[in-house]
């Protein structure tokens, strides 16, 4: 179990990083979009390809950082049962939902989304729109996003087992906020 445990030590730590440096595409792309638009309204030009690096990055955002917000839990449950119960209930739903629909979507998906990648790659494929970009790196979004989260799914499995079995301790719960 140590070496698991290491493991999922190291899969957070690779997270982390990726959403640090996610972050910044933030930054990026905001300063894109604002020069973007002084641009088109002080001398009335424009092109699509700034228009879609805005689109690339925002993709980037969406993908790269979706292990990160399973790492810091910042996804949305809407589970009546979920907050109700202690850490150890709480271990087990995300160990079961971790096994039975985070890691098999995310694996396939991002399976399925290697061939459309691999397709713009071999084909040179660019966007129709003139001035446009090349697509295969917005393609290749697709299969990295899902692989970094399925490898924060396994991270996160690993942690849920660590709790259950008494090899991690059990998170401190929150205090209760006064409503």
């Amino acid at each position: 179990m140590n070496a698991l445990l290491a493991l999922a030590r190291l899969i957070d730590a690779l997270t982390e990083r990726v959403g640090r440096l996610i972050i910044w595409l933030v930054l990026i792309a905001t300063l894109i979009s604002a020069g973007n638009a002084l641009i088109r309204y002080s001398l009335g030009e424009s092109s699509n390809a700034w228009l879609e690096i805005q689109w690339y990055l925002f993709g980037a955002m969406f993908l790269l950082a979706a292990g990160y917000t399973l790492k810091h839990n910042g996804h949305v449950r809407i589970d009546i049962f979920y907050n109700r119960l202690g850490p150890r209930g709480q271990a087990w739903i995300d160990l079961i939902g971790g096994l039975l629909f985070l890691l098999p979507m995310a694996v396939l998906l991002a399976w399925l989304a290697w061939p459309m990648f691999h397709e713009a790659w071999v084909t040179h494929e660019i966007s129709p729109d003139a001035g446009g970009l090349v697509r295969w790196p917005v393609k290749l979004l697709l299969p990295l996003g899902f692989g970094l989260l399925a490898l924060q799914g396994v991270a996160e499995v690993i942690k849920r087992i660590g709790v259950l079995s008494g090899h991690l301790a059990l998170p401190r719960e929150a205090p209760e906020e006064d409503v």
